[in-house]
């Protein structure tokens, strides 16, 4: 069966070998995060509904997951934001009647949980992860560029009503981005808001991949280690390390395919997704690997982030001299 709906699986930082399910079309989402590695949101919205037949996208998780694949985790994840689907919560129910083996993550931005009926959909899933990357209005909108029908008030007050139900895994995101939510204002009124939400864990994330803006940088992992200390007694931990190695579980020759295109000249995500067919999400986990393991290179040349194969000196020297 050729899916439409599931990718990967791709390696990720946080949940390991992850099988990635997109539910929504590029880039259909309620935020418009500056640091999205899938481009500017095209379609801003808060309406739930159908936007992919989820029959159809149970029918593609019967198919692969009957084959008993090694997984870490299945993710709602993708191309936007998850809980625009209205039958979310059916999907993730048929994964835990069917194959209750897999553990489900579900990556959100948390803007829709003032509706009980999103609350609801979650329950059964095993991780849930929201990001709130702001507690004041103005680094909120600066980041996020949420759809004006959002409250930032609400939309923390939800959190915590969800944390108060759900007996699952419950981390709450908080992306870095220096110069805009790390001063000592920014944090504090951040961890005043995390200490009323009550997560489980906080997992503090930088940039990694290209963003939606190219003039952002990514925290170091000494600033985001200060922040972790600085959010105690909340359990706050570094998102986790890049992965340093290739999944044998991606298809066949597709990094070889990848390695071969950018060896020719640099190409962004977007050109790559034309070459090999994957979602922008999909290629941009894998670029991260690839990154990670010395074999290319980011850069920014004008507006645009590029992938670029790395100089043989640079690989011997990432793979430690081999």
């Amino acid at each position: 069966m050729k899916y439409k709906y599931l990718f990967g699986p791709v390696p990720s930082r946080r949940l390991g070998l992850s099988l990635g399910i997109d539910l929504v079309p590029l880039k259909t989402c309620s935020f418009n995060c500056v640091y999205c590695e899938c481009g500017a949101t095209t379609a801003l919205t808060v309406s739930r509904g159908e936007y992919v037949p989820a029959k159809r996208v149970i029918e593609e998780l019967d198919d692969f997951l009957s084959g008993k694949p090694d997984l870490d985790f299945i993710t709602f994840a993708g191309s936007g934001e998850p809980t625009l689907h209205s039958r979310i919560g059916d999907i993730i129910s048929f994964i835990k009647d069917n194959y209750p083996r897999y553990p489900v993550c579900v990556l959100t931005n948390g803007s829709l949980f003032h509706l009980k009926s999103v609350r609801a959909a979650l329950m059964r899933a095993d991780k849930v992860i929201p990001s709130l990357d702001a507690a004041s209005v103005s680094a909120w909108k600066k980041l996020n560029r949420p759809h004006r029908a959002l409250d930032l008030k609400k939309l923390i007050n939800a959190l915590g009503m969800f944390g108060k139900d759900y007996e699952g895994d419950y981390a709450v995101e908080v992306f870095i981005v220096p110069g805009v939510n790390d001063s000592g204002e920014e944090l504090l009124k951040l961890k005043k808001a995390l200490m009323k939400i009550k997560p489980s864990s906080v997992q503090l994330n930088s940039l990694v991949r290209p963003g939606a803006e190219t003039s952002l940088r990514g925290a170091s992992q000494s600033e985001l280690k200060k922040i972790a200390r600085f959010f105690a007694p909340l359990k706050a931990e570094l998102a986790g390390r890049p992965v340093r190695k290739i999944s044998p579980a991606f298809k066949k020759g597709l990094t070889h395919k990848i390695l071969s295109a950018v060896s020719r000249r640099p190409l962004t995500l977007e050109d790559l997704a034309a070459v090999t067919g994957l979602r922008i999400v999909e290629l941009a986990k894998i670029a991260d690997a690839l990154r990670s393991s010395g074999r290319v290179v980011f850069i920014k040349q004008g507006r645009k982030n590029f992938i670029k194969k790395a100089e043989k000196k640079m690989e011997r020297r990432e793979q430690g001299g081999k």
